[in-house]
């Protein structure tokens, strides 16, 4: 299904607030890698009127340069909140008081505080308001969150992120990426996707201590952060994430260790189950790895085209509540700020204590 397909068809009306990189790989979502039934994008907006307009084109839906206009002109079902991160909160709530649905790519917003109080302001007006960790929905990655669910480790020993991607100077010489105002360092922009991953599966974290640093690129953030984590089941766990690998991405991995098995989950993205081992095999076990390991044509995996057919069948149904909600969606920016607060104060800090970087 091509573009002329998504606009034309029959499905619920989205719009995309922002057409840099991550708009970018919508269009390959949905022209080439996974084209989704039940969506159609009607509008594109970005204060950079060729972005717009390019984006638009290839989606075959109007460019506009200007959220009101574009809300009153094409009166969408949701707007998906693409632009840079420091803009998520603002621009969601200019959606949310224009009466609109917000979906917010991740993070949620910068400030965990102000996702709590959009929340509120999308729950009396009626509204969706939700993010995105697209890698939830990736085969791999659910799967081993339904063997945790069913207690197939036992006692948790153990878990670890690891984080070894590839930006060169060039990716923040954008005047966002990497500052503190608009972004954060690797914790913020990449590791929050693996991070997110680890406390779902795993969590709840309960206290973190980390070390960040900058080795390759110069940028306000961090390329660079360590952190010994403990989990509230008692397990204790690693992160450990750059963006000063050379020459290119190479691995995203999570790793559980428990009593009764091991597993980690690799690839780009989380997208390859590379060990799968257990005590006390069960049928098809053998099998996980080629079953649920899935080839990714780039670091955004492939995980956006389920998570907007999730979408739609909500939006469709009349449901406001969203694929991922605010609440859950917040937990991984409150732990980017416990890792950058611990790096700041040299120590270990409590989530409970909500630490605010």
């Amino acid at each position: 299904m091509g573009a002329e397909d998504i606009a034309t068809g029959n499905g619920q009306r989205l719009a995309l607030l922002g057409c840099g990189r991550v708009a970018q790989h919508y269009v390959k979502v949905l022209q080439d890698y996974d084209p989704v039934d039940g969506v159609r994008i009607v509008a594109c907006c970005d204060v950079d009127g060729e972005k717009a307009a390019a984006v638009a084109a290839a989606l075959d839906a109007e460019a506009f340069t200007d959220l009101d206009s574009m809300l009153k002109h094409t009166d969408p079902e949701a707007v998906i909140v693409l632009t840079p991160s420091g803009e998520h909160g603002a621009h969601a709530r200019a959606v949310l008081e224009a009466g609109y649905n917000a979906i917010v790519e991740k993070p949620i917003a910068l400030n965990p505080d102000e996702s709590l109080s959009l929340a509120e302001l999308a729950a009396d007006k009626g509204l969706m308001y939700g993010g995105i960790f697209q890698n939830r929905y990736n085969p791999a990655i659910a799967h081993l969150s339904k063997a945790m669910r069913a207690g197939r480790f036992g006692k948790i020993v153990t878990a670890a992120v690891r984080l070894r991607w590839c930006r060169t100077q060039e990716y923040y010489e954008d005047g966002w990426h990497g500052t503190w105002a608009q972004d954060g360092g690797v914790a913020n922009q990449q590791a929050i996707h693996h991070i997110d991953a680890l406390n779902w599966i795993c969590g709840p974290i309960e206290a973190v201590c980390s070390a960040a640093t900058n080795r390759l690129n110069r940028l306000e953030a961090e390329d660079t952060i360590v952190a010994a984590i403990r989990f509230g089941n008692g397990a204790l766990g690693t992160i450990e994430a750059t963006t000063a690998a050379r020459p290119e991405d190479f691995e995203a991995s999570l790793s559980i260790v428990g009593e009764k098995g091991m597993v980690q989950v690799g690839g780009l993205t989380l997208n390859r189950v590379d060990l799968w081992q257990f005590v006390e095999p069960e049928p098809g076990d053998a099998e996980v790895p080629e079953t649920y390991s899935q080839e990714v044509p780039t670091g955004y995996g492939l995980g956006h085209g389920p998570y907007l057919r999730d979408l739609a069948t909500r939006l469709a149904a009349g449901s406001i509540e969203p694929p991922l909600s605010a609440a859950e969606s917040v937990k991984a920016v409150e732990l980017v700020h416990a890792l950058y607060a611990s790096a700041e104060r040299g120590g270990w800090v409590e989530l409970a204590d909500k630490p605010r970087s």
